[in-house]
């Protein structure tokens, strides 16, 4: 391991250079990795480790939109490509990447497809960290282990074929063969991750709800509808509303931010704008802290988990999410998206 000074405090991580591809293929070689679901997760760390030299195959309920999309990615029925129960009998090592409703209704079968000495890969901590609503409690003889990587499969997949990763959190939860740590890190590497660091499977679950809650997803469209609704009320086009809300964050400062840092964006920005970010980050600070302390409470309580597990699992769950998606799609502030996107000069071109 690599010790890292993250602002003042050092921590461990490993990257390719302590724990290379080679190595993570010399780990791996007698291994047959079993990728069961390909939605979110799936496809990213399915063609990342084939195309490292892994051997893959899918687990998928035939016939869908999922099972055709990764025949239409190159796994073959009947050779890379099986129901997930014949799949998870075929691997060694079963990653479990269905969603996490999903892996709450399948656990029973998953369970007697596990052989002793396999190893059961999660990339989220939810299934075994609220192991009491969700029922999932592995055998004593197989490894349990995580690899979450900080960003959709989709991204997994773009950055890898980049060259770059995604940063990966690692885990383990069990270790019944005495290798489970370095199948964990060899796997970490061979999905594509930029460098992992160590945590745990609550630890993981817990900051992964509270960031997609939170500053990720929630919070940032909260903000966002807050802002431009203020702004219009006020008598601002929707095409202002949008580029000083929307369009400014995501085409230039965040990729400041990416770049060097938040001070560094600042430094970058006039010296009207500077002056005003720094007076009002604290009050904004202020007044979301609670909000985020209520969140926090809510995801280590398994609050969280019971809505997340009664709404996905309703019958109609589908429905309802896609007329939530549809109200946002709908609204002003994105239609005006819609349009300000269209005009983006490398759209434009393609007209």
């Amino acid at each position: 391991m690599a010790k890292i000074d993250f602002g003042g405090v050092l921590e461990e991580v490993i990257t390719s250079d302590e724990f290379t591809l080679e190595k993570s293929l010399d780990v791996l070689k007698d291994e047959t990795v079993a990728v069961l679901g390909y939605g979110v997760q799936g496809p990213g760390q399915a063609l990342n480790m084939r195309d490292n030299g892994v051997r893959v195959i899918v687990g998928q309920r035939e016939g869908g939109k999922s099972w055709e999309k990764a025949v239409n990615d190159g796994f073959v029925p009947g050779k890379t490509l099986f129901p997930p129960e014949e799949a998870a009998r075929k691997g060694t090592i079963i990653q479990n990447l269905i969603s996490d409703a999903g892996q709450v209704a399948t656990w029973p079968a998953l369970k007697e497809c596990l052989n002793p000495g396999d190893a059961l890969y999660f990339s989220h901590g939810f299934a075994i960290t609220y192991k009491d609503q969700t029922g999932i409690i592995p055998p004593d003889n197989v490894d349990v282990i995580l690899v979450a990587p900080k960003g959709s499969g989709r991204t997994l997949r773009t950055n890898f074929l980049n060259g770059a990763g995604v940063n990966s959190s690692f885990a383990v939860f069990q270790d019944a063969t005495g290798k489970a740590r370095e199948r964990t890190l060899a796997l970490g590497v061979v999905i594509g991750s930029g460098y992992l660091f160590p945590t745990t499977f609550e630890k993981e679950v817990f900051s992964d709800l509270v960031g997609e809650r939170g500053v990720l997803m929630g919070c940032l469209a909260g903000v966002m509808e807050a802002q431009y609704d203020t702004l219009r009320r006020h008598g601002h086009s929707p095409s202002e509303a949008f580029n000083e809300t929307v369009e400014e964050l995501t085409q230039s400062l965040i990729l400041l931010v990416a770049e060097n840092g938040m001070d560094w964006m600042y430094g970058n920005c006039s010296t009207t704008a500077q002056r005003g970010a720094l007076d009002w980050k604290k009050p904004f600070k202020e007044a979301v802290a609670p909000v985020f302390e209520k969140l926090y409470q809510s995801v280590a309580s398994g609050g969280e988990t019971r809505i997340v597990l009664e709404a996905n699992s309703a019958p109609d769950y589908r429905e309802r999410l896609d007329k939530e998606l549809k109200e946002i799609h709908e609204s002003e502030m994105w239609r005006a998206g819609t349009a300000v996107r269209s005009l983006r000069p490398e759209k434009r071109r393609k007209i």
